[in-house]
Parts: structure tokens; C-alpha cells; sequence
């Protein structure tokens, strides 16, 4: 916990990164007004009973809220995902960090901490606060009939922050540029979302978006909460792909992450 701790304190000296972290906790604030007001029915007396019915907090409300705030997590790993790996690449600190009691798996955990910590304050806690709220307005009887939404709130919002760690560690791993690097975050997703378009375009099938993290993490959301899912490969399927796409970004990780020492 030595090295996340120390990169959290550089990375909230920035003055992006607090902006962009105060900026995130709009979403959730409204989000927090809809449950209240959907928990008064006073509030509501003057709407459509049809807008009535659709105003309930349920898998699809939280698919929205996790939508909207796993969209913010990108951009935030990208801005603070630069610096995790590069200045100790570019310096050669790997040897001075390994020559510790600390291991190459170790040391990226390390790394990976400070992108799952920073996410998770905008991401799962937030949906918990709301998901405490929801159960403290409509009583223990909603919790009991509804505590899987939670449960697969963490789970779905730990899996993409993991995805989006690994995807800022290794573009910082191989960029040394803090501005490419993050530059080269954010075109992961873009460019695999739009060649699995292009695929399912030119061959007139649903099954490219499985090439798409976000679309199979998305899949794998639907899953979870219960919601109605998109057209295109299944969640087993979304799963399975998520896991490839882990384990390829682990060996580009690791054959960044060796301790040589260049002599001139």
C-alpha cells in the first residue's frame, strides 16, 4: 500500500483530476433526487399515471446510473492512468523497486490500486449510497425483494474498473508521453467499438460486438441487473471475451515489467 498511497497524493495534487472527480458526482446527485422524489408519492400526484409507472427504481434505473458513470470512469483512468508505469519505466526504477521484498505482480497490484481505488469513489460507492437511500425510503421489503441490484452493481462496476486499470497501465507501459498515453486509453475503446460496427456492417451479423470491451461489459451489466440486453452475442459469450481481453493486456503488462539495467 506504500506506492498507491503516495500515487493518490500525487494524483489529487492535479488540479484536472479533482475537476473531473467533483464533476462526477453530478450524476449521482440527481440520480439521488429521483429516488426521493419516487419515494413520495405527494411529489407525483400532478404526472401521467403512465409517467408513473415508468418512474420506478429498478435494474434499469441503476443500468442508466452505471451507463452514465462508467462513461466518466474512461476519462478519468485516461487522465490519471498515464503516470502509473511510465516515470518508473523511463527513470529504470524497476531494479531499485524489485530489489525490495516486492515482486513484479506485487508491484503492478500496487498500480492497479491506485486506478481501482480513484474509480471506485466515483463509480460503486456512489451506486451504494444510493442503493442505501432507495432501502432506507421504501423499507427493509425492498432490500429483500431487490439486494441482487447491489450485489450486481459492485460486481459490474469492479469488473470495468479493473478493465479500464489494465488498459491505463499498459498504454502507459509502452507511451511515455503523458498526453499520447492517454490519448491511446481512450482509442482502445473507440477503435475497437467501431471495428466491431464494421464487422457486423460488412457481414451482417451481431456477433463483432463481442471485439467491443465496453459493449460485452455492457452485456455482462444487462446480466446482472436483470435488464432486457441488447441484440448481439450472450453474456457467457461477453464474459468469456472480457477474459481474453484481461489476460492479453496481463502479457502486455508483464513483458513491460523486467528489471534490466542499461550500462553505457
Amino acid at each position: 500500500m506504500v506506492l498507491p498511497r503516495h500515487a493518490w497524493r500525487r494524483l489529487y495534487q492535479q488540479r484536472l483530476v479533482v475537476l473531473l472527480t467533483m464533476a462526477a458526482f453530478v450524476w449521482p446527485l440527481l440520480c439521488a433526487g429521483f429516488v426521493y422524489v419516487v419515494n413520495h408519492v405527494e411529489l407525483l400526484q400532478g404526472l401521467d399515471s403512465e409517467l408513473r409507472q415508468v418512474m420506478q427504481v429498478d435494474g434499469q434505473f441503476f443500468s442508466i446510473f452505471m451507463y452514465v458513470q462508467g462513461g466518466v470512469a474512461v476519462f478519468l483512468a485516461a487522465l490519471a492512468g498515464p503516470g502509473l508505469l511510465a516515470p518508473d519505466l523511463a527513470n529504470n526504477a524497476l531494479p531499485l523497486y524489485f530489489s525490495r521484498p516486492l515482486t513484479r505482480w506485487s508491484y503492478a497490484l500496487a498500480r492497479l490500486l491506485v486506478i481501482v481505488g480513484m474509480l471506485s469513489v466515483v463509480t460503486w460507492i456512489p451506486g451504494l449510497v444510493l442503493f442505501g437511500l432507495q432501502v432506507g425510503l421504501a423499507g427493509g421489503w425492498w432490500f429483500r425483494a431487490h439486494w441482487t441490484l447491489g450485489a450486481g452493481m459492485v460486481a459490474g462496476f469492479l469488473l470495468w474498473i479493473v478493465i479500464l486499470g489494465l488498459v491505463a497501465m499498459a498504454s502507459s507501459a509502452y507511451v511515455r508521453w503523458r498526453v499520447v498515453a492517454g490519448a491511446v486509453s481512450l482509442a482502445v475503446f473507440f477503435v475497437l467499438a467501431g471495428v466491431s460496427e464494421m464487422i457486423d456492417a460488412v457481414f451482417r451479423v451481431t456477433w463483432g460486438h463481442i471485439l467491443d470491451p465496453a459493449w460485452a461489459v455492457n452485456r455482462v451489466w444487462c446480466a446482472l441487473l436483470g435488464v432486457e440486453p441488447p441484440a448481439g452475442p450472450g453474456a457467457a459469450a461477453s464474459m468469456a471475451a472480457i477474459t481474453g481481453f484481461v489476460l492479453l493486456l496481463g502479457l502486455v503488462i508483464e513483458r513491460k515489467l523486467r528489471p534490466v539495467e542499461v550500462v553505457r
